[in-house]
């Protein structure tokens, strides 16, 4: 046994909604703005400048790995239940000292390493992660990963922050070279979070979602992604139709759905930038092939919902709009839904839809406090994961998302979450939601093995906190409250070293 000790036709709308609504007017002058090159520069040349020295996984992924048996040794927690329904000492499994054994990318035994050591043999490499806690991989319901360069855009709401930053950010991706180095640049960081799946919006461009998947399968990671669908009310730049958004989606499609671990998405921007035409269509996408997710936005913000409401007035409910259109059901990912009624959750409940729970987006852009305890009613519960929402989002740290739901839970007068409820929406239970928990989220045998192996004493904070932690749930809370990029040790994915914190 070989072993290592790892390193420390846009329908008119009312006057005063466009007045307060610049994305809602006449596309004439806003899109036309949005369409010229940013004063800035370009996107890419500053990727190109940052990336070498800032990607510190590229070693542990372009090394050899002449290895399809591997193990690691450290604490570990994993789910045997739901920490919403049963007690967290029935819902949790914790080894203090415990051991994985993973082969061709799948878990076979896990458990304590007193048990288990004597089946490693003299050629199986160990990597020890003293000090740490191990847990299944983050998963991230709801990101965008060409916003990445637009994180921390000052001063809008949400349809205004669409216009000033978003749509010119996105046209920047009409060049794949941009969307190589952005995609490049995302996963790394999202490796460099402890997440291995995420539910990805890419552009209206097909190159966009290409990069994408290219990268994605290079690094062995689990991703959901689509094509954006937009043929109204944005830049004449980033819009498609409803039958070319359909035959490009098509292509991708068969291009990459189930391809190694990628999975697609029919990615309908949201209810305002699509035609209903757009949406009956994309709703056929979803019925045309076995296993398709499909991501959107809903219920986010007011001015959003009133628009909505001006687009459709021959619809009951926002989501009327989309369940009319065939795209609700057991794969359906919306994002947000803070602004829903009793019927809209009930609605969620029946056809099986997940509801992606953005924090730090949603206080960032002032949309309104998502009611989670009322969404997981258990007399009709909704399927909730956890998004960071990048670049609404203010971080792509599920830790840092984790510390946000619990203060939104409060602030929406729920119940208070729970380190070990909020861990649950990020590993488990987000595997549940998006239909991948016979694949990911626990540590068990016959799992991918998708890893985070954090460190509750990062920093020097964390560490004076957490030496007077007198239990593992105290010790997630500080995690959840104190953490981020910087408590990330370690990640793996596919049964593979994938990122590792570099020394100081």
């Amino acid at each position: 046994m070989r072993m290592m000790r790892c390193r420390k036709a846009s329908l008119p709308l009312p006057p005063l909604l466009t007045a307060s609504c610049p994305l809602l007017r006449s596309p004439c002058a806003w899109t036309a703005r949005a369409s010229f090159p940013r004063p800035r520069g370009s996107l890419l040349p500053k990727l190109k400048t940052f990336l070498p020295n800032s990607f510190n996984c590229q070693k542990a992924i372009t090394m050899p790995h002449p290895h399809d048996r591997r193990a690691i040794r450290g604490s570990y927690i994993t789910f045997r239940a739901n920490p919403f329904d049963v007690p967290a000492h029935d819902a949790l499994v914790y080894e203090e000292d415990g051991l994985i054994i993973m082969e061709h990318g799948r878990i076979t035994h896990c458990g304590a390493y007193a048990s288990l050591h004597g089946l490693l043999g003299d050629n199986t490499p160990l990597t020890h992660y003293p000090d740490s806690l191990i847990s299944a991989g983050f998963i991230d319901a709801h990101v965008h990963y060409p916003q990445i360069s637009a994180i921390a855009s000052w001063g809008e709401q949400l349809l205004p922050w669409l216009e000033q930053y978003i749509f010119p950010t996105e046209a920047e991706f009409s060049n794949k070279d941009v969307a190589r180095q952005t995609a490049r640049f995302f996963l790394s960081e999202l490796l460099r979070n402890g997440t291995t799946t995420a539910a990805v919006y890419c552009t209206v461009h097909p190159q966009s979602v290409d990069a994408f998947f290219e990268e994605s399968a290079r690094l062995g990671t689990r991703m959901i992604a689509g094509k954006v669908l937009m043929d109204r009310n944005c830049p004449p730049n980033l819009r498609d139709t409803a039958q070319s958004g359909y035959d490009q989606s098509k292509d991708l499609i068969s291009r990459w759905h189930g391809k190694d671990r990628q999975l697609y998405a029919v990615t309908p921007r949201f209810a305002i930038t699509s035609t209903p035409e757009q949406l009956e269509l994309a709703g056929d996408l979803l019925r045309s092939t076995p296993g398709l997710y499909m991501q959107t936005h809903l219920a986010e913000n007011l001015d959003e919902m009133a628009a909505v409401r001006s687009l459709f007035p021959n619809h009951a409910s926002y989501l009327d709009v989309y369940a009319k259109a065939g795209l609700d059901g057991p794969r359906a990912i919306f994002g947000h839904g803070i602004h829903m009624t009793e019927h809209d959750f009930a609605h969620c409940h029946h056809s099986g839809c997940t509801l992606a729970h953005c924090p730090t987006s949603n206080l960032f852009l002032g949309s309104g406090s998502f009611r989670l305890f009322e969404a997981l009613n258990p007399a009709r519960p909704v399927h909730v994961a956890l998004g960071t929402d990048v670049g609404a989002g203010t971080s792509l740290s599920l830790l840092a998302t984790m510390g946000e739901a619990y203060k939104v839970s409060l602030m929406a007068g729920d119940a208070r979450l729970s380190a070990i409820q909020a861990l649950w929406l990020a590993t488990a239970g987000a595997a549940r939601a998006l239909h991948l928990h016979e694949q990911i989220g626990r540590i068990a045998p016959g799992m991918e093995a998708d890893l985070c192996v954090m460190d509750p004493a990062a920093t020097p904070l964390m560490a004076q906190r957490t030496a007077r932690c007198t239990s593992l749930s105290e010790r997630l809370f500080a995690l959840m409250v104190l953490g981020d990029d910087r408590a990330i040790r370690a990640t793996w994915a596919n049964g593979r070293p994938v990122y590792e914190k570099p020394l100081d």
